[in-house]
């Protein structure tokens, strides 16, 4: 695999994004524009895939001289669980902006442009391998969420977008302290030639700043008002895709580059995991609203990955990488269908709801199918990757799998209680018999997503055998990323 083509997938929607802004397309081109500029970004992926060499470490590599008075390079690659998370981002966000087009949003040229921008960026972030153009790459996707949750976000627009700017702030200020004490002391900026630090400030630093963004209780309280007035399409890359670049921190630098503070702090880390996972279940299965209980189980399933990546072995690991996966796409799936449901009902209360299914059997199929996965059935990928983390973290202490376990039959509850409200109870006020069955553009976006989560339930080896590099448990993170 090329240098050439990691970076083509960095900048190719940042140039699609440009071209977007610079030049006067009509309003029916920018959305079309977007989506090609998309597609072909999924296709340079399937190939990054087929040429990857899953027994290898770090591939796709180059490096330039960025500044070289401070040691600072453009520098990207991928190992194979950063090749599957820039997978899960370019599809989630062609999905993204074929609904958007479809949607029909308004300032096309600015929204499909901030849509790709952002799109680049996340890729940046899951490719770079020097901790200041991570930064960049980090801090580059913050300002294009600023502007869709706050320009074309609903009525609560303003409080939602002034707590994600608070929060995200405060983390990235956090992390870029924590990034210039790593590579004063370390005498390079570059994650692959550094070494490992022992400082627990540093280490703290980065996982608040992470914890913001995944979320992970305590830090999740811009989560609910912006994944409530986000666009649906925005709400499904907040949860599938943004999310996971917080717990991929965790992974590649919290836990690679600092192993010592890691196993210092693990059992606390582990008891704040373990009280979102079931804290967020239990908002989830309390949530008055389609939107608030994806978003909180969103928050739930962070606190479990959160669990597997601190259990410290293969199957955490191994786990943790495959459900960021699996519930990148779930998520995706349920924010798309969620809006679709507001776009027929002009709401998403579950008591306004009810009865849908009559008469609409392709939504009620795809929703029953995605919330089945969802929460977790045997032979699921969602399964199998919830099964891995608990056999990771049960070699660490039964109790916590015991209360991983706890909250996953609160998933099961939870998701149960929204398929029903949606599809099976009684027909609320706010539905219609007007209210149209999926239409094949919505199917086109969703069917897509739907058939890449069964692949993972019929092989979700893919993943977990192949997010990293070698067959043996490695002493540390960092020696597999070698």
């Amino acid at each position: 695999m090329s240098g050439t083509l990691t970076t083509t997938l960095i900048f190719l929607p940042l140039a699609g994004a440009l071209a977007l802004w610079l030049l006067p397309w009509p309003r029916v081109w920018a959305g079309a524009l977007a989506a090609l500029v998309a597609l072909v970004e999924v296709g340079l992926w399937i190939v990054a895939l087929l040429d990857f060499d899953f027994a290898a470490g770090l591939q796709g590599e180059q490096q330039r001289s960025w500044f070289s008075d401070l040691g600072v390079s453009y520098h990207v690659g991928m190992y194979g669980f950063s090749l599957w998370l820039a997978g899960l981002t370019i599809v989630a966000g062609a999905a993204a902006i074929a609904y958007a087009w479809w949607a029909g949003r308004d300032r096309p040229r600015a929204y499909f442009g901030l849509m790709l921008f952002l799109v680049g960026a996340v890729v940046g972030v899951f490719t770079a391998q020097d901790l200041i153009l991570f930064y960049a790459f980090f801090e580059a996707m913050l300002i294009p969420l600023y502007v869709l949750i706050g320009v074309w976000g609903g009525a609560g627009r303003t409080r939602a977008t002034y707590q994600f700017v608070i929060y995200t702030m405060a983390g990235s200020l956090l992390m870029l302290a924590a990034i210039v004490v790593f590579g004063y002391r370390q005498g390079t900026f570059d994650l692959v030639e550094s070494g490992t630090s022992d400082n627990p400030w540093v280490f703290l630093g980065f996982v608040v700043a992470f914890a913001v963004k995944a979320p992970l209780f305590p830090f999740h309280g811009w989560l609910p008002d912006a994944y409530r007035e986000s666009p649906p399409e925005v709400s499904a890359l907040l949860s599938g895709v943004i999310s996971k670049a917080g717990a991929y921190g965790l992974l590649r630098i919290a836990i690679a580059k600092l192993p010592e503070p890691a196993q210092d702090f693990q059992v606390p880390l582990l008891v704040l995991a373990a009280v979102g996972l079931v804290y967020g279940s239990l908002l989830a299965f309390r949530a008055t609203d389609f939107r608030g209980v994806v978003a909180y189980s969103s928050l739930a399933q962070m606190g479990l990955i959160t669990l597997g990546l601190f259990a410290f072995n293969d199957q955490g690991y191994d786990g943790a990488v495959l459900q960021m996966v699996v519930h990148g796409l779930l998520s995706t799936m349920l924010f798309l269908i969620a809006g679709g449901i507001e776009r027929r009902t002009s709401t998403g209360e579950l008591l306004l709801l009810g009865g849908l299914a009559r008469g609409r059997p392709l939504l009620a199929t795809m929703l029953m199918t995605t919330g089945i996965v969802a929460l977790a059935v045997p032979g699921s990928a969602a399964f199998a990757g919830e099964f891995l983390i608990l056999l990771g973290v049960f070699d660490e202490h039964w109790a916590w799998a015991a209360i991983g376990a706890g909250a996953i039959v609160l998933a099961a509850m939870y998701m149960l209680r929204l398929i029903s409200a949606v599809l099976h109870q009684e027909r609320g006020s706010a539905v219609s018999d007007a209210a149209l069955d999926l239409r094949p553009a919505e199917l086109g976006i969703l069917v897509p997503l739907l058939a890449c989560v069964l692949a993972l339930s019929a092989w979700p080896a893919a993943i977990s055998e192949r997010a990293f590099p070698g067959d043996e448990a490695a002493e540390t993170v960092e020696e597999q990323f070698r």
